[in-house]
């Protein structure tokens, strides 16, 4: 496990070998390259990346209900302008649909008043109509009303009234504002929507024949990736008086592969180490089978390059953490079954590989977990048999138990600052986390030995205890001693550092999530195991079929909170408890120039 060492690569050259060198350094496809323009100037040139609309166009297609046979031969293929038509056709079907939904959303408010054109003006003696909707129950307040009215349609809820007036009638003269019904009659809008209903018909089979070119896009996309890649770079360069120099960053290994290629095409190159002014990106290099934890890790925070890759602590303690929340061996067998079943389709990628390692780490620790505790679908070892004997942990034993979590919680953290205090072993402020260990490890000794009444327990964690204090107390700062007060100022720091020993205190706590969830767990089995029990003995007979069915939908209920338990909070106990004392600053992760679609 380790944070890549880079180098900081300046090319130089003409400009006109600009398009073809960078065409050969994504080729290469391990730098890592570095703007040497403004964001606003590259947005500018960035005009629309041509694999965003064709991840568009295929989305779109691809949720077309009905597909047809898939063209394999690329003759008569452009890929330009399949996008270009589909992104056509998908905006106009969107605008025909919305038409149409306003057409029916007014055909629909029109209905109850039936199919009338307005009089055409003058032939009502200036007269005019206004249609109002008003809630049955407000129909008593127009007896008062002085405008000639009359109700031409009622359902259950409303009546539906024509007031004919010269001008609209006062606001307060009726109870509901007015209705606008348009003027076009109800058959009008029939016979629009019908035209649209046709549109939309054949655009939609317009749409079920452009789906015959998903394949060959799918085939193509990677071509139109590497492509905007490629356009990309070129606004990333300094080009100034026919010359352009281009930045970036390289793993340490392929320094000389470069340096040939630099000499191969006449270019002047650069070669230099990270400074403290530079904002390196992080690449992390883990063994193969152990890399599912920089996947965890990269989910949550990229580490900064002059920091520490967690990804083997986060791996192995992730996996250890969901097998306590699990606590039973069948579910831990149920789940070894499922990713037996997914174990080929999950191979077919590099990620796929590195979770399936991770998974299989994660349920053989919940298998051997299961098993020292005794849990089998909520069912204990028979007694007298070999798991029996095997039991080390009994979850009904909450004292014990409890001790356990917290145990797991000190040593975490305590790793957590160990490993600080080798990232800081240059200078005296490693003593620092040396002091959280001491405190850590102290708080936990005096607990135990007042718990136990064991008085020599309770002397070593107060020996813990102030020597940690005195650590802190001397050693969080930066300050360097060159006067007497200096120490004083140190002493200040270390009094503010101390306040975090409540920090110390509810992070601790927090690993008692673990023996919670893991209880809880197993209470929900045993639950549904004594509800089948007794389904079965209170009905002879169909009791089976309902026993049956209480134990199947309830076990698999509780594995699906086991499962979103001992990923939530296996996640948890890592990013936040563990992340607080080991890793502080962000990265952003490394990202080669690179061809993509080439090495699978």
């Amino acid at each position: 496990m380790a944070i890549v060492k880079l180098k900081k690569l300046t090319f130089c050259g003409l400009i006109e070998d600009k398009a073809k060198v960078l065409e050969q350094l994504q080729t290469l496809g391990n730098l890592h390259l570095i703007s040497q323009t403004s964001s606003k100037r590259a947005r500018e040139r960035d005009g629309g990346k041509q694999s965003d609309r064709m991840i568009e166009a295929l989305r779109y297609l691809h949720s077309c209900p009905n597909k047809r046979h898939q063209a394999k031969h690329a003759k008569t293929f452009h890929v330009d302008q399949v996008v270009d038509e589909v992104l056509k056709l998908k905006s106009k079907i969107r605008e025909l649909s919305d038409r149409f939904d306003l057409l029916q959303k007014r055909i629909r408010e029109l209905e109850p008043w039936g199919d009338f054109r307005l009089p055409e003006a003058g032939l009502l003696a200036e007269q005019r109509l206004w249609f109002y909707i008003i809630p049955k129950r407000m129909m008593k307040q127009l007896r008062g009303c002085n405008q000639v009215w009359q109700t031409v349609y009622q359902n259950n809820l409303f009546c539906y009234v024509v007031v004919i007036s010269e001008t609209e009638p006062p606001e307060h003269a009726l109870p509901v504002s007015r209705t606008h019904t348009g003027s076009q009659p109800l058959s009008a809008l029939e016979e629009q929507r019908s035209e649209l209903e046709l549109s939309l018909e054949d655009l939609q089979a317009q749409r079920e024949s452009l789906t015959r070119w998903i394949a060959l896009l799918t085939l193509h996309f990677n071509e139109s990736v590497n492509l905007d890649d490629l356009k990309q770079a070129q606004t990333l360069t300094r080009d100034e008086a026919g010359v352009f120099a281009l930045q970036g960053w390289l793993p340490e290994n392929y320094l000389q592969r470069y340096l040939q290629f630099a000499e191969a095409q006449g270019l002047a190159v650069l070669v230099e180490e990270p400074t403290t002014a530079d904002t390196p990106p992080t690449l992390l290099v883990n063994p193969p089978l152990l890399a599912g934890g920089e996947d965890l890790v990269n989910f949550y925070q990229t580490p900064n390059y002059q920091g520490w890759d967690p990804s083997l602590m986060v791996f192995f303690s992730f996996a250890l953490f969901f097998a306590i929340i699990t606590s039973d061996a069948g579910y831990a067998a149920v789940f070894a079954g499922i990713l037996a079943v997914k174990w080929r389709r999950l191979g077919q990628n590099i990620k796929g590989r590195r979770i399936r390692v991770l998974a299989a780490t994660a349920i053989l620790l919940s298998i051997i977990w299961g098993i020292l505790c005794g849990s089998y679908f909520g069912y204990g070892p028979q007694a007298g048999g070999i798991l029996e004997t095997v039991q080390v942990f009994d979850l009904k034993d909450f004292d014990g138990m409890m001790r356990f979590s917290i145990a797991v919680g000190v040593i975490h953290i305590a790793l957590a600052n160990l490993i600080k205090a080798w990232q800081l072993r240059a200078s005296s402020q490693a003593l620092a986390p040396i002091g959280w260990i001491a405190m850590v490890s102290g708080g936990f000794c005096y607990w135990l030995g007042m718990d136990s009444g064991t008085g020599i327990l309770q002397t070593t964690g107060q020996v813990s205890l102030g020597l940690g204090a005195l650590l802190l107390l001397l050693f969080s700062s930066e300050r360097k001693v060159k006067h007497w007060s200096d120490w004083f100022w140190r002493s200040v720091t270390g009094v503010e550092s101390l306040i975090n020993i409540t920090k110390l205190f509810g992070d601790v706590l927090s690993y008692m999530r673990l023996f919670a969830l893991g209880l809880a767990g197993a209470s929900l089995a045993l639950t549904f195991n004594n509800l089948a029990e007794q389904v079965f003995h209170a009905l002879p007979g169909p009791g089976l079929f309902f026993a049956i069915l209480i134990f199947v939908l309830g076990h698999a209920l509780n594995l699906l909170l086991c499962i979103l338990s001992g990923l939530v909070h296996g996640l948890r106990l890592n990013f936040i408890e563990f992340y607080n004392w080991s890793v502080s600053d962000e990265g952003y992760p490394f990202k080669a120039f690179s061809k993509k679609g080439v090495n699978s």
